[in-house]
């Protein structure tokens, strides 16, 4: 990688790099709103393979982190019911920030400021590789989806549905 087109650590890079994880990277123009549909058409990938993460809490306002594929929607009850909770909503802007220590739009459900449980959409884990956030807005990481179940222990979920 020539000088310029160095990308700056973040405190994911960090972690997956601390524990000897390939990634590549992908950087993009980041546009607001534009979500993971954006960044997929940007990069050339396919949105199924683009990972979002979303931050949610249940009804005590437990935080927890749901990543699912950037072409599809969470089922809030269907979540709830498999995790046990009576129900989940996703967090406030500044709430998210709050927890994750990232700014939304550049959520990486690794190195999160507050330890949170991770949920992952299950057929996420039979891609052979995904586009995650790296830990800043407009820049993704691209590795094996096992990683989050070794770095994470994200639980599998089936609770994907049509945008």
């Amino acid at each position: 990688m020539a000088k310029s087109d160095h990308i700056s650590e973040t405190p994911a890079t960090q972690l997956l790099r601390a524990h000897k994880i390939a990634f590549t990277e992908h950087p993009y123009a980041y546009v607001e709103h534009g979500g993971a549909q954006h960044s997929a058409e940007v990069l050339g990938l396919d949105p199924f393979s683009v990972v979002k993460t979303l931050v949610m809490e249940d009804e005590r306002a437990k935080p927890l982190i749901v990543l699912m594929h950037g072409n599809r929607a969470v089922s809030l009850k269907n979540l709830a019911r498999q995790i046990g909770c009576k129900s989940v909503a996703p967090c406030k802007p500044e709430v998210a920030n709050r927890h994750s220590g990232y700014l939304v739009g550049g959520t990486s459900p690794f190195a999160t400021r507050k330890s949170m449980p991770v949920y992952i959409e299950a057929a996420i884990l039979e891609l052979p590789r995904i586009a995650i956030n790296g830990g800043r807005r407009g820049y993704l990481v691209g590795l094996d989806p096992q990683v989050c179940v070794q770095l994470l222990d994200a639980k599998p979920v089936n609770c994907a549905i049509p945008l």
